[in-house]
């Protein structure tokens, strides 16, 4: 039987990537709601295109190689929430396949299968009806093929007619997309890149004269075959991550007396040679003979330590004859928590108004990280900037959105939000410029929270809290919320409780003719949404405003606010909040130059 070895998988790669690429406009146009947001073909795009780069940039070509640098590179290039999954599908993909030198169809069962699971665990409520639907669907097929002896493209050819089969249904399975009249963006994007490397492959790999598809009859009657084993490549096994716990008491509930290694001591080992759990075990029994509060992370080509000791030189000697060592940290844990004594006795003294460390910074750094002028990230000693407690992310979008989030002590602001969701990686690059403890991720936007939880998973020296905010109001809830004086799960439940008392709303145009739950949509239209429901459209930005807003408000409203876009006026925002308080005289009014694309307002209502 043919099979796919590493150099053909990877064309199939990059030849999907392309399809998708071509198409993503039309991917996009299947969007639900007609809104000028970065689209889900624009993210999937995205997310792809950056594992492409990775698999171009390749210096020798293996199935091992080869799926490192996929995973990898979908994971931090995941864009929104259907860049999130498809990066998700292609990891679960590629941990199966990264086993084998060659893939034949029974392995491809097996790789789709563990994408589906991968994908659907990285989703917190799935929904049936999107792109996670039609991704088990060709993994039922895959698994039902498995055993037949077709030949690859016919086998591939088969999984993907049956997934656009699913595809067709989704609109019986979300009533939104039938009112529509669209399939799933985010499945019609999965089987553009199937359908483009099955096409590259069915090139390198005609079919054999006389072949003929295959009986699927007995796919309803769950009659799936038996997959047999497959002998795998002759290298050790994938080492599974291991973790190895010996928690050690807070810094805050003991003396410095009591600190027995007083070192917190962490690094990252770039394997050189080959570390099985022989070699593992015999680095934890090492670092347990110098410290405590010991944390082992083993995987493929990178260790993770953490260790409390008095011999930082000596865990990193030990370290360097395993590989080269990067991401080294070593932080005096006596001086730590006399700071924190410190820090409790004067909170004790005072009020809870924020603290010198959450004080207002004077502007937003250009190129969204932190520098020695703009957005301190951690208050400096000797010119040295010493570890904060806390760190805050935020996602914004316009010049005046970005001065309030800094206002409110923002350390690293994301250009992102609607237009264009930050990546995984754009988080990840934000949380390492932030020298704190505990770091506070605030996304503002329902299609970025994938992304920010996904940089939350894959970071291990940090505690990183992701608070689910949708929309900027929400963002600056949340942020203006936070208190230094309670632990982290406090503050991530308060936070969250008190950006849900605030209703968001927002107003754009249609892009397209569409029908949303009976109304009628055409494009150009001026369009009320709040709390990603379309309330009312209309055909001027001030009236639909106003209308918005009536129809937001409620007796136990006190404030509305108004955040201004780059496409209106400070005059017209003016004129909007006249007619709001003229109509409720109870309720005060408060306008803010936002400088946000594409959306007219921002709206607050509390």
């Amino acid at each position: 039987m043919d099979t796919i070895d590493a150099k053909l998988l990877r064309d199939m790669f990059i030849a999907g990537a392309d399809a998708l690429e071509q198409k993503k406009e039309y991917v996009n146009d299947l969007n639900v709601f007609p809104v000028p947001d970065g689209d889900t073909g624009t993210n999937m795009t995205m997310t792809i295109q950056s594992a492409v780069k990775e698999v171009k940039d390749l210096k020798s070509m293996s199935m091992t190689d080869l799926c490192k640098a996929i995973s990898s590179g979908s994971l931090r290039g995941a864009r929104g929430n259907s860049g999130v999954i498809l990066s998700q599908l292609l990891r679960g993909f590629t941990r199966c396949v990264r086993e084998y030198d060659y893939i034949d169809t029974n392995i491809c069962a097996e790789a789709f299968e563990r994408a589906v699971e991968t994908a659907y665990k990285a989703v917190m409520k799935p929904k049936e009806g999107t792109i996670l639907t039609v991704a088990k669907a060709g993994s039922d097929m895959a698994t039902y093929l498995a055993d037949s002896d077709i030949d690859p493209t016919t086998y591939f050819e088969t999984v993907i007619s049956h997934m656009r089969d699913v595809l067709s249904k989704t609109p019986d399975m979300l009533e939104v997309l039938k009112e529509a009249g669209v399939v799933d963006s985010g499945g019609e994007g999965l089987l553009v890149i199937l359908e483009g490397a099955a096409e590259l492959l069915a090139e390198r790999m005609p079919k054999p004269e006389g072949a003929k598809a295959p009986d699927i009859s007995g796919l309803k009657k769950n009659t799936a075959p038996k997959k047999r084993e497959q002998p795998k490549k002759s290298v050790a096994p994938k080492k599974q991550e291991r973790r190895v716990y010996a928690p050690a008491r807070s810094k805050a509930d003991i003396s410095t007396a009591d600190i027995r290694f007083g070192y917190c001591t962490e690094f990252i080992i770039e394997l050189e040679r080959e570390f099985d759990s022989r070699n593992e075990e015999e680095l934890k029994i090492f670092l347990e003979a110098i410290g405590d509060s010991i944390v082992v992370v083993a995987d493929d080509e990178i260790i993770k330590v953490h260790v409390h000791t008095n011999m930082p030189g000596i865990a990193l000697t030990k370290a360097l004859t395993y590989g080269a060592l990067s991401r080294i940290k070593i932080d005096n844990m006596r001086e730590e928590h006399n700071e924190i004594l410190a820090n409790e006795d004067t909170a004790s003294k005072t009020s809870t108004e924020p603290s010198d460390e959450e004080e207002p910074q004077d502007e937003v750094s250009e190129d969204n990280k932190d520098s020695e002028d703009d957005n301190d990230t951690g208050d400096k000693k000797d010119g040295v900037k010493a570890r904060k407690p806390a760190g805050f992310i935020t996602v914004s979008v316009g010049k005046g959105l970005s001065e309030i989030f800094a206002g409110l002590g923002a350390d690293v602001i994301i250009e992102g939000g609607q237009t264009m969701n930050p990546s995984t990686e754009d988080m990840l690059n934000a949380i390492d410029g932030i020298n704190a403890d505990v770091i506070y991720i605030m996304p503002n936007n329902s299609n970025i929270i994938l992304a920010a939880e996904q940089a939350a998973a894959l970071t291990e020296d940090k505690s990183i809290v992701v608070i689910p905010s949708k929309s900027i109001p929400q963002g600056i809830m949340a942020l203006i919320n936070y208190m230094p004086n309670r632990t982290p799960e406090e503050n991530r439940n308060v936070m969250t409780e008190e950006m849900a008392n605030v209703k968001s709303a927002a107003v754009t145009y249609s892009i397209r003719d569409t029908v949303i739950k009976g109304r009628k949509i055409m494009q150009g239209d001026i369009m009320g949404i709040c709390d990603s429901e379309i309330l009312n459209v209309g055909a001027q930005v001030m009236s639909t405003t106003v209308e918005l807003i009536d129809r937001m408000v409620d007796r136990d409203t006190e404030l509305v606010t108004l955040y201004y876009g780059s496409d209106t006026t400070e005059d017209e925002a003016n004129l909007i909040a006249d007619k709001v308080m003229e109509a409720h005289p109870d309720i005060e009014v408060e306008v803010h130059y936002g400088g946000q694309p594409v959306y007219y307002y921002y709206i607050s209502v509390e």
